[in-house]
Order: C-alpha cells, then structure tokens, then sequence
C-alpha cells in the first residue's frame, strides 16, 4: 500500500451563506466517506478540515503576508491522507470524497529513504 494525500479545494462562499442544515449534510458526507474508504479496501490515516482563508498567513522567504498569497475562487480546505493500492485505487476512493462547492486533488506522497 502507497500513501496519497486526498485534497479538497471548494469555494468558501457557499459555506459562508449555508445554515446548519448545510453543515449537517456535510459532515454526514464525510462520516460516510470515511467509512466508503474502508470498504474500498483501503485505510483513512488522517485527516483535518481547515480554517478559512481569512486566518492564513503566507511565507515567501522571508516576507510574510496575512491572508492567502493569491486570490483563487477554490481554496484547499481540508484533506485526507490514504493507504491505497496503486493511484487508481486512490482515484476510486478519491471520486467518493465530498467537495460539494470545487473539487478534490489526489497526490502521492513522497517517500525519502
């Protein structure tokens, strides 16, 4: 088994003007991504959502900026680290993974011996 970081990019306005219907709905989602991975045959290693843009601060070097550095509509949200088969059995997992407002990135991770 390989590792593969699941990330999910959305436009946080719809969760900006969503009630807690919304969220509800949400969560729901991802309690069921969580167990759709394992019966996919593969492993949920971890994972965290992320606080909005408006708490980030970027470093380039030595410059720091408040905020994001660009100004993207879909902006990383949160993520999930897998163990899966090869990159098409993290691709079937990865279709499942909510993303109602953008869409999901699917990278292996780098292994340094």
């Amino acid at each position: 088994m390989s590792q593969y970081l699941i990330l999910i990019y959305e436009d946080e306005a719809g969760y900006a003007t969503g009630d807690q219907r919304l969220f509800q709905e949400v969560m729901d989602a991802h309690n069921r991504f969580a167990e759709q991975v394992g019966e996919l045959g593969g492993t949920l290693a971890g994972g965290n959502a992320l606080q909005a843009t408006n708490t980030a601060t970027s470093v380039r070097g030595d410059v720091v900026t408040d905020g994001p550095f660009v100004e993207t509509k879909e902006v990383l949200g949160g993520y999930y680290l897998i163990d899966a088969k090869d990159l098409d059995h993290a691709l079937e997992i990865a279709k499942l993974c909510p993303a109602r407002f953008g869409g999901v990135e699917v990278r292996p991770v780098q292994v340094f011996e």
